[in-house]
């Protein structure tokens, strides 16, 4: 027998679940440095989490943008927020080239041991589910 894959959640219902964990824990600005950088990995493509992790990250992403972060701040924000209410499957290339260049950029201001440390508190405080230890590293 077949299983039935589980339906993605939408952006509204990962919204009301990461509120009370969201309301239980400090984000601190590196941290929401690693939560912008992971946006612009969604939005360029190179993201190799699973789908269900990207849309728990782009609901993160948009209940934390208005947090300070440490390096990167609102000019990251406009340039992200247009992207967030288009097609994604539309984004012309020379936009998508723009995002890689964002991201590369955002991606050298947050050290690997940083970006590490983050997702493992998010998977320890139930924000992404925890991570089986035959499953490869995380994107």
């Amino acid at each position: 027998m077949t299983e039935l894959a589980t339906p993605l959640p939408s952006l509204a219902e990962e919204n009301l679940r990461l509120q009370p964990l969201l309301a239980a824990i400090t984000l601190e600005p590196p941290e929401c440095d690693c939560i912008t950088a992971v946006m612009l990995k969604i939005l360029d493509g190179k993201c190799k989490m699973p789908p269900h992790e990207k849309v728990t990250m782009e609901a993160l992403y948009r209940a934390t943008k208005h947090l300070p972060g440490h390096h990167l701040g609102d000019d990251y924000h406009t340039f992200i927020t247009p992207f967030l209410e288009c097609d994604r499957s539309q984004i012309a290339e020379e936009k998508i080239m723009a995002i890689y260049e964002q991201r590369v950029l955002a991606e050298t201001q947050i050290s690997r041991p940083v970006m590490k440390k983050f997702k493992g508190r998010m998977r320890s405080e139930g924000v992404l589910p925890k991570k089986d230890k035959s499953t490869s590293e995380d994107d």
